[in-house]
């Protein structure tokens, strides 16, 4: 994901590119090479380059210390998702950045997917009437370079921060089987989630599909959508007519920076608060002890 962050950063009107950094010092030169900017084997060397904001896209173990130096510099940090490893580091990040008073997004990439923004309206408008159940299947292809994590974590935060987003509510309860078949961690699983309101949501992921599948399914009281992520479709069924959604699609990516840039220049609330993005992975590690434990779990 930092290879994108470049690439994307060094397009970006109105943005310097100042420079990467990462341990594997010919990858980092490589993506400076690339994208015009200078490489750095230790990114304590980077923050010491007077920058107004940074994207911390490293191994989700490591995201703790790495923000928290940035921070400490009063820098501003997007930091890709999951927030952190714990709970408790992640309370740390977002304590640390409301004392330094920078703002911290987390990446959550598809808030910024034009189906899910659309999709977002129109449930606000009371298009869909009363949302009573949304689920998600997230499934593909294991990718070798996740090792600190299994899928709950990596892939499963993707859908519990849409649901509590679209919904506009937090989640309650979770419950989640899972098992393991090609990893050290969990590879496949089924999170079903409670939320504040009543309503229900079901995520199935894994590693093991042949074919990648992006896809939701949110069932309202007066229409059904379903929005395909890769596609950035949106299609809305309702008893008298199938309707597409008019999207303008557009990269998450770079909207998500495009929104991270407009927060830092004119002091704006991020869309994906660290709070938000604590949530998402409390769920998270609520889905994964209740696949250990068999048990209903409450997130408080």
């Amino acid at each position: 994901m930092g290879k994108n962050h470049a690439r994307l950063y060094s397009e970006l009107p109105g943005v310097e590119l100042i420079g990467v950094a990462d341990t594997n010092a010919s990858l980092a030169a490589s993506v400076a090479r690339d994208y015009g900017c200078r490489p750095f084997a230790d990114y304590s060397a980077l923050l010491d380059e007077s920058l107004d904001a940074l994207t911390v896209a490293v191994p989700t173990t490591l995201h703790k210390k790495a923000a928290l130096d940035a921070i400490k510099r009063r820098i501003n940090v997007l930091v890709e998702k999951p927030i952190a490893d714990t709970v408790e580091n992640a309370d740390r990040m977002i304590k640390a950045a409301r004392e330094q008073g920078v703002k911290l997004l987390v990446g959550h990439v598809e808030r910024f997917n034009p189906a899910i923004m659309k999709l977002k309206e129109l449930i606000d408008s009371g298009l869909l009437g009363e949302v009573v159940s949304i689920s998600a299947k997230r499934v593909g292809l294991y990718n070798p370079r996740i090792k600190d994590v299994g899928i709950i974590i990596d892939l499963g935060t993707h859908d519990i921060d849409i649901m509590s987003y679209l919904y506009g509510q937090k989640i309650k309860e979770v419950y989640a089987s899972a098992g393991t078949v090609v990893h050290s961690h969990e590879d496949h699983a089924i999170i079903t989630l409670k939320f504040a309101g009543g309503s229900s949501g079901v995520i199935d992921t894994n590693w093991l599909t042949p074919h990648k599948v992006r896809n939701l399914t949110v069932i309202g009281s007066q229409a059904i959508a379903e929005v395909n992520y890769i596609e950035e479709t949106l299609r809305i069924f309702d008893k008298e007519w199938v309707r597409d959604a008019k999207i303008e699609k557009a990269e998450p990516l770079k909207l998500e920076l495009l929104h991270f840039i407009d927060c830092v220049q004119h002091n704006k609330k991020p869309l994906v608060s660290g709070e938000e993005g604590k949530h998402a992975l409390e769920v998270a590690l609520a889905a994964v002890e209740s696949a250990r434990t068999g048990n209903v779990c409450e997130i408080k």
